[in-house]
This record gives C-alpha cells, structure tokens and sequence, in this order.
C-alpha cells in the first residue's frame, strides 16, 4: 500500500499536552538496575483498561530521552483502552546495541510478570517504536521468547515474546543495508554510529556475528507475530529496502505481515501521529481477538 504526501507549511503549535480525563500516568517505574544506574518506564493507564497493553520503546539513535514522553505519550492507544508503557533505555555509546536489546527483553518479562498489577493479560503485549525504537521493537517481536527457568530473579524466568508489532522506518539488516552485501554495521552509511556498535564492528569478523545477531530479518520464524510497518520511499537515513527485505522474509514464513510505504515520505514527518491510526487498527485486529 502507498500513501502520497503533500509538502505543506505548518506553524508550530504550542500547547500543554494533558491526560485525558480518568486517565492517570505512572512515572519512573525502575523495570532493572545495572552499574548503580536505574532503566525506567512510564506507565499510562486508561480510565477504562481493555486489559491490553502497548510497550512504546522511546529510543532515537538508541538514544532514550525522557522529555520526549510528555503526558499525551499513550494517545492514541490510551483513547481506545490500551494500557502504554513508555520504555526508556541506557542510550549509547556508554551502552552498546547488545546491551540495549537486553535491556528491551528485560522490559517485557518485567511488564508480563506484573500483568497483575496492571490488570493487563500478560499474552497480549503488542510493542511499537520508530527508527531505532522500531528496530528494537522487531527484535522483540522475532526474538522474545522463554526465560531462563533457573534465574535466580523470578522475573528473568518470564518470557519476552510479544503478540504483535506496528513500527515506523526500522532498521532490519545491517549486512545488506541498502542493496545485498551492503555492510553497515557501524561503517560506511552507518559509520557515525559506530560508538552504539562498540569494537566488535572494527572487524570484518565481528561485524558478521553482531550484524546478525541485531538484525532481526535472520531471526523471523513461523512464530514470529503479525507486524506492520510504515516507511517512507526517500527515507535518506534509512533505506525502504530495509523493510521491503523483511516483509519478503516474513512472507517467506508466513508471518502476516503489511508494508504502508508514505510516497516523498523521508525519515519522520510532521503528521505521523495521524498514520499512528494503522497502528491501533493492527492492534485492535491482532490482540483483541
């Protein structure tokens, strides 16, 4: 499916966003702790709980800024009875990529082993992201899975898997990046963030293990859950053949799977909150039944 976009000049707006009525907003919920530093979430609850939950994984660059969950953060998901849990991260480069994918795991079996407290069914977890957040969220989505049954902390135990996925312009295969045999696991197009890829990608060697090991077109599965992605077609960071090559290795596995692409669309625009309707209809087809 293609979507056209007009070029439009838009005056900033300036406003307060607020909760909407019944709505409350959980802050600085500590999901680990790690070298004396606390990974937190915020936890948007709506008035009237469908008892499904979102997981926003606020990450930029795998950068995780707070200010950038502002109070209308779950909308519109919290408007349709989703509970949204807004998911920060250690950003690089004091964390690197391997770190942060744990830290995500980390966040799901924290979210689904207290299911409870927020009266949400711990199998029904859809997760959503942009760029590097929807990188993340594909990692998710074709890498959770079982816990460790022998963890001495309970919550390590629980699985990371997800029900469903909906993101923005995600990065998928850093060894073919924007044609086949395009390595981009922190050099050429990606070289700037090689910090985010540590010293593993000063190697041809390491650049192929950790390449693969982020990239989670090679770990689509019969089991991986339906996603969807929308991507613009002169996304100058990255490339629409990233998600044009995932959806023809979920396709190759049967994984239900939809490809928006947004026609002179580059990475990010300032209406995409508006595209985020897909996002809750894909949810509301893949998590409510």
């Amino acid at each position: 499916m293609r979507i056209a976009t007009l070029a439009v000049c838009i005056l900033p707006v300036f406003t307060t966003p607020l909760l909407q009525a019944g709505d409350t907003r959980e802050r600085d919920i500590v999901y680990l702790r790690t070298e004396g530093v606390a990974m937190t979430m915020d936890v948007f609850v709506p008035e009237k709980p469908n008892g499904i939950g979102i997981i926003k994984i606020v990450s930029g660059g795998w950068k995780s800024r707070y200010d950038k969950v502002t109070d209308d953060y779950g909308s519109p998901y919290t408007d349709h009875g989703y509970t949204v849990f807004a998911v920060m991260h250690g950003s690089q480069p004091r964390y690197q990529v391997r770190d942060i994918m744990e830290f995500m795991h980390r966040a799901v079996r924290f979210i689904r082993s207290n299911a409870d407290r927020w009266k949400i069914d711990p199998d029904r977890l859809g997760v959503t992201g942009a760029s590097a957040g929807g990188h993340l969220s594909l990692v998710l989505a074709t890498k959770g899975g079982p816990g460790d049954p022998k963890a001495e902390d309970p919550i390590d135990r629980a699985s990371s898997a997800v029900q469903a996925a909906a993101v923005f312009y995600p990065p998928t295969d850093y060894l073919n990046w924007s044609e086949p045999g395009d390595d981009c696991v922190g050099v050429g197009k990606q070289s700037r963030w090689q910090p985010a890829f540590g010293d593993e990608s000063k190697t041809a060697e390491g650049r192929q293990t950790l390449g693969r090991h982020m990239s989670s077109i090679y770990h689509v599965s019969e089991k991986t859950p339906p996603v969807l992605i929308i991507h613009g077609d002169a996304d100058p960071i990255v490339p629409l053949f990233q998600s044009e090559s995932f959806k023809k290795a979920a396709e190759s596995k049967n994984v239900p799977i939809e490809l928006i692409v947004k026609e002179g669309a580059k990475h990010g625009w300032p209406d995409r909150i508006d595209d985020e309707v897909h996002f809750l209809e894909w949810f509301e087809k893949n998590l409510k039944n």
